[in-house]
């Protein structure tokens, strides 16, 4: 890494070549709390605390969306008391939100299909959108990834555009990229510019398959409850560096 990244903060960020759209993979916080010592669950709470400060900063920088995997179509797998603390997080996150949303003017928004969540959680989530659909369009918005998985995205996009076409109100050689994407979780929302993984894993993780296409991808050693704003400032410079020409060439 160059010596420009590791030593990158908010003055050297660009604000005028920002990443409209950010997003992270939380990666992580299980094995920040076994290096302590300390049970997973410990983790996630510190990872929530994470969350919340990395929103307030992107937001106050100017970036306009940020998207985070919270938990996977495939993190049922886990142990019950671990999907239950996450759970539980959530919903004192969700609950936080509904009381300040207007207040702080930020959008919240959940990918993922949310049938299984529980009924409560559901209702905060509900809730959460109908604060959302109030406030300004052109405000900061965080996306949660809920129950998520790239491929069970677009999956439920195909299933749902092949009921269009079966009730007559949909013509499949009329389908092209931005038709498609109206049928995503993510649908009204740009493609991330810059994608973040944390923890020391190279991988995508069934993360955003469709919307990562033209993505630049930044990852670092740090697990997520110690990611920062310095690490944030190096991602979005290494974001600032690179030369983006969405397989065209520069003339």
């Amino acid at each position: 890494m160059a010596d420009t990244q590791k030593t990158a903060t908010a003055g050297q960020v660009d604000p005028t070549r920002l990443p409209r759209h950010i997003a992270i993979i939380m990666d992580g916080n299980g094995r920040w709390a076994t290096r302590r010592g300390l049970p997973r669950t410990a983790g996630h709470k510190a990872g929530a605390e994470t969350f919340r400060r990395i929103a307030t900063y992107c937001k106050n920088l100017g970036v306009q969306y940020l998207t985070v995997y919270a938990f996977s179509t495939e993190n049922w797998k886990r142990s019950a008391d671990e999907v239950g603390a996450i759970m539980s997080l959530l919903k004192k996150y969700l609950m936080e939100a509904v009381d300040t949303m207007e207040r702080d003017n930020i959008r919240l928004h959940f990918f993922g299909d949310m049938t299984p969540i529980d009924p409560e959680l559901r209702a905060l989530a509900r809730e959460t959108d109908e604060i959302t659909e109030h406030l300004d369009a052109n405000a900061f918005q965080a996306n949660v990834c809920l129950n998520y998985g790239g491929r069970d995205e677009i999956l439920r996009a195909a299933r749902a555009f092949a009921r269009d076409c079966a009730d007559g109100k949909k013509n499949p050689e009329e389908l092209d990229d931005a038709a498609f994407s109206t049928y995503l979780d993510s649908a009204g929302v740009p493609d991330p510019d810059l994608i973040i993984r944390p923890s020391g894993e190279q991988r995508i993780s069934n993360f955003l398959l469709w919307q990562c296409a033209y993505s630049e991808f930044y990852y670092t050693d740090a697990l997520w409850p110690d990611f920062d704003e310095a690490e944030l400032n190096r991602a979005i410079v290494a974001f600032q560096s690179r030369d983006r020409r969405y397989g065209g060439v520069k003339k």
